[in-house]
């Protein structure tokens, strides 16, 4: 198994690219089945979920032409139908659950798509009821076989819809997106979630002939046409990669410079990242964070503890919140984190109790740290990594702990975060990549 063997304990210092947007790029390279002329993507990040699932188009005949280290050509001319009855696609799909980005576009251009159930993260009950009550809003017919895990969608003849979303989800807001740009008709989608990358979206879409109005809004509204044609488009930073590297240059008192983050697209984070005390300075569109012995966490205004959670966009991303919460170990102060989204997320606490930090797990959505001030140095200790961010969390208590750490499954981390063991030495950092089991075997 993949290990990561961390010696932390000392500052950092350099300059770092973010890669291109994780979450973004799956909703992207899906769409590019929805033409079958060329599509040419930049800044594609280099992770095991995106590599999946342009391998995965691949497989279904996409002709797939890698221009550079991050430039993807793609032509979805003659894709292979049949190919979702195939037990290899099963197997690709359920490692994947990304891959539920597909059926939007197919349902759209091919009036029918299967989907095995997908895998990911395990870090709480994710619906994919969103994505499949859309559809069927549009006119599509769905049925889940549970005996082997698979959803099968008829969807001949799209007709637009007014849609209102149980709940702002990203991935099934681009889902019926895609599915209604073909579909004859106005479709309108309320309770639309209005990420940046959702927002990306909608804009390449419309530059492939799509008439999306109301981007960037709650409010959707879509014109279906007949066809789409092939267009250029370059992925935004990843924002989940910016505010790790801001918590990671806090917790360990270093100076980095993230470079072209697009600071206009990153909303609240930076806010949140200045409340728990982290300063910074904007040059040009670098963000510069200087090396901090100290950083103390805001109160509200009446004195009361600072709560920080997780809302849909333009609220705090809840992909921020584990970076957060290990951030605030060592900042003067206590803090709650709130992870509203997703039940299961914080269990990943008690790695960072057995290192040393202050903090109480309430329940399964709620954590008080208390922070140590860089009073006490977080230990070294071995751990395995439980989902992406979580992950990501781990790795920075190991930078800024002394001492030998061990992270196991880095397999998780990788899914997210590109070429993250060289970026990181890059900086200074002293981590290297082992073969190693839990507990010595």
């Amino acid at each position: 198994m993949n290990a990561f063997e961390i010696h932390g304990g000392k500052p950092l210092k350099g300059e770092i690219i973010p890669q291109g947007a994780k979450n973004e790029a799956l909703q992207i390279i899906s769409a590019v089945l929805l033409t079958e002329e060329k599509m040419t993507i930049r800044n594609v990040p280099d992770i095991k979920d995106v590599n999946k699932l342009i391998d995965l188009l691949a497989s279904l005949g996409v002709a797939v032409n890698r221009l550079e280290q991050d430039t993807y050509e793609f032509q979805a001319k003659d894709i292979n139908i049949d190919y979702f009855k195939s037990e290899e696609f099963k197997q690709k799909g359920s490692g994947l659950r990304g891959s539920i980005m597909i059926v939007g576009p197919l349902l759209a251009r091919f009036g029918e798509a299967a989907i095995p159930k997908p895998g990911g993260d395990k870090i709480g009950r994710r619906r994919l009821d969103t994505h499949f009550l859309g559809f069927e809003k549009l006119g599509a017919k769905f049925n889940y076989d549970p005996d082997n895990h698979f959803f099968n969608v008829d969807a001949r003849g799209l007709k637009g819809a007014h849609i209102l979303l149980d709940e702002a989800s990203v991935t099934g807001t681009a889902n019926i997106v895609m599915a209604a740009v073909l579909a004859s008709g106005t479709t309108t989608i309320y309770n639309a979630a209005c990420e940046p990358y959702l927002q990306q979206l909608c804009k390449m879409l419309n530059r492939m002939g799509a008439k999306i109005t109301g981007v960037g809004s709650n409010l959707l509204t879509i014109e279906g046409v007949d066809r789409l044609g092939g267009t250029e488009h370059r992925m935004l930073p990843d924002m989940i990669e910016i505010g790790s590297f801001i918590g990671l240059a806090a917790m360990t008192g270093s100076e980095i410079t993230i470079k072209d983050v697009h600071f206009e697209e990153l909303g609240i984070i930076p806010t949140v990242f200045s409340r728990l005390g982290i300063q910074f300075e904007l040059r040009g569109d670098d963000i510069f964070i200087p090396a901090q012995d100290q950083y103390e966490i805001d109160t509200f205004i009446d004195g009361s503890i600072l709560t920080i959670s997780d809302a849909p966009w333009p609220g705090f991303t809840p992909d921020l919140l584990s970076i957060v919460l290990v951030t605030a170990i060592q900042a003067k102060g206590n803090v709650l984190i709130h992870q509203k989204m997703f039940e299961s997320r914080l269990f990943f606490v008690d790695k960072l109790i057995d290192m040393g930090a202050q903090i109480i797990l309430c329940d399964p959505h709620r954590a008080t740290v208390i922070g140590l001030n860089k009073q006490f140095k977080l230990r070294g200790i071995e751990m395995t990594s439980p989902d992406i961010r979580a992950g990501v969390s781990l790795l920075i208590a190991a930078l800024s702990a002394q001492g030998k750490s061990v992270i196991y499954n880095i397999d998780q981390i990788e899914r997210g975060y590109q070429n993250i063991e060289q970026r990181l030495k890059n900086l200074g950092a002293d981590i290297r990549r082992i073969d190693a089991q839990p507990g010595g075997h």
